[in-house]
């Protein structure tokens, strides 16, 4: 527990599968062995940098087992422990669960800042890492496929799987060993987006529903909607990109590690992003006012809060002044369970990070699949479908030229109906209709059972219920 008599990360985890549990009707037992993390691997491994011996630590966990390969990122970061990746292992389990990803739950973590090392000298800790975890099958196709998370990306996720496949030179199947790897390397189109992307599709599922819109006393559509963002990192400046671009929303404030801007008028996500590459912070952006302490925009007012980064960062001490009327926890655990109680009692809806950020491991699992079938999506059908088109419109055409003035095509309808879908087109059809699916299994129990306070409590009610089903058919 922390100073203020917070529950651990881990903690907060288990309290909330407890709630969930606790309103369904299942076997003694099994209920115990669904929220255990199965193992925890820890690693101690030296790298010979800068003339001496440097040690790292890392670890993997494995959650859950129900169905394999397991999934999940891995982190780096300085305040990586097990309790961290344990956690994160259990959200992986049930979040593959809700959106029907057929893995079970895994998370790894290397105590490491990335900034602090150069290019050459992290590829060497990344293959020291990855060798370790490879030899016991902790990265493995069949097994155990990690992601990026956290300080990691597509260059780590690509030395990764080349030290797989230099250790296991005959698998044919070897890229699919890590998801998130670049598109010329054996990723996806569409991956890098796709965590970002999927927290948009969640917010549009959203305001597609009155009754659920009017739980937060909202109502209309996302334009011109009040957004703040905390982290403007991969998810969050995505989030925030599509958001404002697609959507009409405003992004008034970002938050970040180094303070915060602030805008009523709205923040160009573009530009800002483009500044903190080139400077390293928000610090000197002039196109919003510089805010000292980021972590009051958590609080400003606002109609939506979007937390991007890091857990823990609505909490019991400031939970109560939190004005947005709705969350979607873009982050793993932003919200702590004492600050989720204080937050239902004063109305404001959450969006659960296990359904809100699922876009990534969804396009993940897309990744593999492609990795397998050893083919990208849309190479065999793509000119099929428009030559198929092609007969429709040619028909069009033959009535256009018969009408004349009295009946024509729409500008831009030939040329946008003629073009098949390629695989970025594929990926994101599959994602949106993975996340406009999980929503509404998780929002029909909240809205049908009267016991179910919460769209986070419907979630794990859903994702539990599918984990448990997977270990009655292997006879548990």
């Amino acid at each position: 527990m922390s100073a203020l008599n917070e529950p651990s990360f881990r903690e907060s985890v288990d309290i909330m599968v407890g709630r969930a549990m606790g309103l369904m009707q299942l076997p003694p037992g099994l209920g115990e062995k669904i929220r255990v993390c199965n193992s925890t691997y820890t690693v101690r491994f030296g790298v010979k940098l800068r003339g001496e011996i440097k040690t790292f630590t890392g670890y993997r966990a494995v959650h859950s087992e129900h169905m394999e390969p397991v999934k999940g990122g891995i982190r780096y970061a300085m305040g990586v422990n097990q309790d961290e990746v344990e956690a994160l292992a259990a959200l992986m389990t049930y979040k593959c669960a809700l959106v029907d990803a057929p893995y079970g739950g895994s998370k790894g973590g290397l105590c490491i800042d990335p900034r602090d090392w150069e290019e050459d000298e992290l590829e060497r800790i990344t293959r020291r890492f990855a060798y370790e975890l490879i030899k016991r099958d902790l990265i493995n196709p069949s097994q155990n496929v990690p992601a990026p998370d956290m300080g990691t990306g597509e260059r780590e996720m690509a030395w990764m799987a080349d030290q797989y496949q230099r250790m296991h030179t005959t698998d044919i199947n070897g890229p699919a060993c890590v998801t998130g790897k670049p598109v010329n390397g054996g990723g996806i189109q569409g991956r890098t987006e796709a965590t970002g992307r999927g927290v948009q599709y969640a917010l549009q599922e959203f305001f597609r529903h009155s009754s659920d819109m009017a739980q937060a006393n909202m109502s209309g559509t996302l334009d011109g909607k009040r957004i703040v963002i905390q982290g403007l990192g991969n998810v969050g400046y995505h989030a925030a990109k599509f958001l404002s671009e697609e959507d009409g929303a405003k992004i008034i404030g970002i938050a970040e590690r180094d303070g915060g801007l602030w805008n009523e008028d709205g923040i160009d996500v573009q530009a800002v992003y483009d500044h903190i590459g080139e400077h390293g912070g928000v610090k000197g952006y002039t196109g919003a006012t510089f805010v000292d302490d980021s972590a009051a925009l958590l609080t400003a007012a606002c109609d939506i809060l979007i937390p991007a980064a890091l857990e823990g960062v609505i909490n019991k001490s400031n939970a109560a002044d939190v004005k947005a009327r709705l969350i979607i926890e873009a982050a793993n655990g932003p919200v702590t369970a004492g600050a989720d109680d204080i937050l239902k009692g004063m109305g404001v809806v959450i969006i659960p990070d296990m359904y809100a950020n699922a876009g990534g491991v969804t396009v993940s699992y897309f990744e593999w699949v492609k990795n397998l079938s050893h083919i990208r999506f849309g190479r065999m059908q793509r000119r099929a479908e428009e030559s198929r088109h092609q007969l429709l419109v040619d028909e069009l055409q033959r009535l256009d030229d018969h009408l004349g003035d009295s009946w024509s095509m729409t500008p831009r309808f030939k040329q946008k109906y003629l073009r098949g879908a390629g695989e970025l087109e594929l990926v994101r059809s599959g994602l949106e209709d993975t996340m406009r699916g999980a929503y509404n299994d998780m929002a029909d129990v909240w809205r049908e059972r009267g016991d179910v306070p919460d769209l986070r409590t419907a979630a794990y009610l859903v994702s539990i219920g599918k984990v448990a089903d997977s270990y009655r058919a292997k006879g548990l």
